[in-house]
């Protein structure tokens, strides 16, 4: 009898015992939400939200009045301000922003857990790109799959970043390489002129300047060459994981800056990374291999470049595939999307479609087509040049950010180390303080004699879309050098028309670059060829 009591008294404890600890429990899991709940919005309510609010509260300044905080918008609690980079529009709606916050020299504002500033002005923007503190760039999962972390564009600051440096500027972008690539250049104006001339009716010039470009790069780099209106398997497979890394690089990876999100992976990034990194490294490991096997020994290309190297500066055949792969990849880019908005502008503008006529007939004449050393003296030609890259610069915001390395002062505010800063050229380029009538495609670029020429190059922040400082864009010349060239040949043997639907749409869309969003559509009308013929007494 006294055993049953004991087992009721003890099953009575158990049971207080547990119903105690279902409710300490229950308070616990209350007790840390809304702990968790409180320091999310404190952190949230801080200028430039949730990012910026964590650092402060961690490193015991978040009351401090000492340290002048960076202004900007708080977004939404956790993600931040995600919504200003999850958009096809990001150079707008962070110009928008910054206007909103009275806050153009510089903004903080939060990716989830990352702290990232921006600055539309020059000045700032001078002190950032100039600044061995920000000699770095942050590494995206994307990008680190791709490889790029290896190459020039991603890899950190450093003897082996140096290395890099040091060898495409003295074997691929030196002016006596660039001079030397003259005639393959030439070779694929001439394939885009046979290409357009062929065509009677409306057409799109995209795809055949995103061929050149990818041709010519192809001939400099791996010593390859194809012709324009050839269908070659090899030049269809590079060019779809050309288009295939684009997509990736250029899309914001959420897991990057909510870490509790990279097991999920929930935009498949890393699924089709690992899909698009074997068959570069299996296309490009065929091209070293067959660069290997030739009997000859002599330096023709980029390839033979690299395989060259000895000492300090021989490279590992997985870093040499990263190199190769960066190289063509950037290379296409730019050049086919530039020569675009430059033929658009040509188009919606007849006035300047014809001055640049009038240049053309006047330094070159209708007699002869156009040579590299001719766009040297065209003037006016790289006036418009220079104001389409004002108004539709390739990277809006100078392609990808920097990081700092370590704690620094921009514009007297205090910047921590680990942060990433952007500069928004697309902004810069359009602000009434620095240009006229910014909105306007004007001739402000025209130098007359004894003026200094502008420089897009980097030395004036009002407009650098190759960037400035340490980390500018290598390959600034060799670019430059092909679209003037190019334009020059196109608008020399055409003239450019719209098309009769509609007048050329302006409408732009960002991805690794900012394209048109609608590509350009345009007639064309042989115009050197036609004042050769009898019926015009020639």
């Amino acid at each position: 009898m006294r055993s049953d009591r004991e087992s009721v008294w003890l099953f009575a404890l158990a049971s207080k015992w547990l119903a105690f600890s279902e409710e300490s429990f229950a308070w616990s899991v209350l007790i840390i939400v809304l702990t968790w709940l409180f320091m999310t919005l404190v952190c949230w309510a801080h200028p430039g939200g949730p990012a910026w609010g964590k650092f402060r509260f961690l490193n015991r300044s978040f009351l401090s009045a000492v340290n002048k905080r960076i202004p900007g918008p708080r977004g939404l609690p956790v993600i931040g301000s995600m919504n200003l980079l999850a958009s096809s529009l990001a150079h707008h709606r962070i110009a928008a922003a910054a206007q909103a916050c009275n806050s153009e020299r510089l903004m903080a504002f939060s990716l989830g857990h990352t702290r990232v500033i921006v600055t539309c002005n020059p000045d700032v923007a001078r002190e950032i790109l100039n600044s061995s503190v920000f000699a770095d760039r942050p590494v995206k999962e994307s990008a680190y799959r791709l490889m790029f972390n290896r190459a020039i564009g991603f890899a950190p600051y450093g003897v082996y970043w140096r290395t890099l440096r040091r060898i495409a500027a003295t074997h691929l972008f030196c002016p006596k390489q660039i001079k030397g690539a003259e005639d393959q250049r030439r070779e694929i104006a001439s394939e885009m002129v046979t290409l357009f001339a062929q065509h009677d009716r409306i057409f799109q010039v995209r795809q055949v300047l995103k061929r050149a470009s990818l041709n010519n790069m192809m001939t400099s780099i791996f010593g390859r060459k194809y012709k324009l209106n050839s269908t070659n398997n090899e030049v269809k497979e590079l060019q779809a994981l050309v288009d295939k890394g684009y997509d990736l690089l250029g899309t914001l990876n959420w897991s990057d800056h909510l870490p509790w999100l990279a097991e999920f992976d929930p935009q498949k990034l890393r699924v089709r990374c690992s899909n698009v990194v074997p068959k570069v490294e299996h296309f490009v490991s065929r091209i070293i291999s067959d660069h290997r096997a030739k009997s000859n020994g002599e330096t023709e290309d980029f390839v033979d470049v690299l395989l060259s190297l000895q000492g300090d500066d021989k490279l590992s055949d997985s870093d040499m595939i990263a190199v190769l792969w960066e190289m063509i990849f950037r290379g296409t880019d730019t050049v086919a999307v530039l020569i675009e908005w430059i033929l658009a502008r040509i188009v919606l503008h007849p006035d300047v479609q014809r001055r640049v006529h009038d240049e053309l007939d006047e330094v070159v004449g209708r007699s002869r087509a156009v040579d590299e050393s001719d766009v040297t003296n065209m003037i006016y030609l790289a006036a418009v040049i220079k104001e389409v890259l004002r108004l539709h610069p390739p990277g809006p915001l100078l392609s990808w950010a920097r990081l700092a390395i370590t704690d620094t002062t921009i514009d007297g505010y205090d910047v921590p180390r680990g942060t990433m800063a952007m500069v928004n050229m697309w902004a810069i380029a359009r602000d009434p303080q620095e240009w006229p009538d910014p909105l306007e495609f004007m001739h402000r670029f025209v130098t007359k004699e004894g003026e200094v020429e502008f420089s897009v190059l980097g030395s004036d922040l009002r407009l650098a879309p190759f960037g400035s400082g340490r980390r500018t864009c290598p390959g600034k010349n060799l670019a430059l050098t092909t679209v003037g060239f190019w334009v020059a040949t196109l608008v020399h043997e055409f003239d450019w028309l719209p098309s009769d639907q509609n007048t050329v749409d302006l409408s732009e869309v960002l991805r690794l670059s900012c394209e048109m969003a609608n590509p350009l559509s345009v007639k064309v009308r042989p115009r050197r060829r036609l004042s050769l013929s009898p019926s015009h007494g020639k």
